[in-house]
């Protein structure tokens, strides 16, 4: 796969090149915000979807016995992950999936956990069911980003219920390990909370590092775990909102599976089955590549960060395609910051107070797109940070 490949994806109703004016007022900036990625995906993928389009007949789909062996031999390949097919409940979106959970495992003025700066989804799936966010904030230390677990402790009430894990770490790009994931999940189970992990980039991590499934630390923390996954990000897929929710607990499951069929969400998109068990059959060796890639433009951003524009730090990415810089050196008021990126730089990114108030000063940055692209947005970014007055 030729990564440096220029795509034109305007006038291709892609929201993050097409709806640039609904959020920045202008369609002229770079885009370096919404998280999907600038590539092809595998030629395998595409190929499946061509022949099945070629068909011509479109009836309503299921998913095959290959289909959910796509998915177990993924896992267990990549991730050392043993997941029971019987585990499995097909979703059509994380996020969709998550708010079904919020709605299925807490009642109206519960109390659920997530630790920002976050996924700002994580607040609205809370917000929007009528329950109750509470934060436990993410440090920085020695360089990176770390739980708070006497924080986590001090929130535990017994109105809390829940907490939402982002594993990876959206926007911070942290790859949490066994330990500390060992640590929230004994926590979560002393105090009876069920654990919400979104592992949406689980294969978008860089070495040394790996990305270890909450559910496979132990059995116990596993029967309190719902997993969410998707190849979405993976294989740069989002377009098909698929998604996969793996649930131990047979209890836990039947619950979920019913919340999912009385809301009518269990039926599959075509397209989305078919590019699923392609990418996860036949997709390795391009992912292998893209991480190559994806890490060279990491290396490439903090480097030219640090020595180019260091006013803006960056610490690299252990997982995902998404830059959190700490622009807080620029002074600027968090409207002066917004003006800075839309008519100085000219670059589209993501607002860190999206993320929870820890965000303000920062920006989310999606490196994934080519060498090229990432270049002309930093000496943008460059050349505006060098003409402040």
């Amino acid at each position: 796969m030729d990564f440096d490949k220029v795509i034109n994806r305007q006038d291709t109703i892609a929201r993050k090149w097409d709806k640039m004016d609904e959020v920045f007022g202008t369609n002229s900036l770079l885009p370096m915000w919404v998280a999907d990625m600038d590539f092809e995906s595998p030629k395998e993928v595409i190929e499946a979807i061509r022949s099945r389009a070629e068909h011509g007949v479109f009836g309503y789909p299921f998913r095959s016995g290959t289909y959910f062996d796509s998915i177990i031999d993924w896992q267990q390949r990549r991730h050392g992950f043993d997941i029971d097919k019987d585990w499995i409940v097909c979703t059509p979106a994380v996020v969709t999936a998550i708010s079904v959970a919020v709605q299925t495992f807490t009642n109206p003025g519960d109390k659920i956990i997530i630790q920002p700066p976050i996924y700002p989804p994580f607040f609205t799936c809370v917000n929007k069911n009528n329950r109750q966010v509470v934060e436990n904030p993410l440090v920085f230390k020695s360089g990176h980003y770390e739980i708070d677990f006497e924080d986590l402790e001090r929130k535990i009430t017994p109105e809390v219920k829940m907490l939402i894990l982002c594993n990876p770490h959206n926007p911070v790009g942290r790859a949490w390990g066994t330990d500390e994931l060992r640590k929230l999940g004994e926590i979560c189970l002393k105090h009876g909370i069920i654990i919400l992990s979104d592992e949406m980039h689980c294969d978008l991590v860089f070495n040394p590092q790996k990305h270890v499934p909450l559910a496979s630390i132990s059995s116990e923390i596993s029967r309190k775990t719902i997993t969410f996954i998707s190849p979405a990000k993976t294989f740069n897929l989002a377009g098909f909102y698929n998604s996969i929710t793996v649930i131990p607990d047979d209890i836990l499951r039947k619950r979920f599976f019913e919340a999912m069929d009385n809301l009518e969400l269990l039926h599959g998109n075509l397209f989305g089955i078919v590019a699923l068990e392609a990418a996860y059959k036949h997709g390795e060796k391009w992912l292998d590549d893209l991480l190559l890639y994806l890490e060279g433009n990491a290396n490439y951003l903090t480097h030219f960060l640090k020595n180019e524009i260091p006013k803006i730090k960056a610490s690299k990415p252990e997982a995902t395609f998404l830059a959190w810089l700490d622009c807080r050196a620029l002074n600027m008021t968090p409207d002066e910051l917004k003006e800075f990126w839309i008519n100085k730089a000219k670059v589209a990114v993501n607002d860190g107070s999206t993320f929870g108030k820890q965000g303000e000063g920062f920006v989310r940055l999606n490196f994934g797109c080519t060498r090229a692209r990432l270049e002309e947005g930093l000496q943008r970014i460059k050349y505006a940070v060098e003409n402040l007055k």
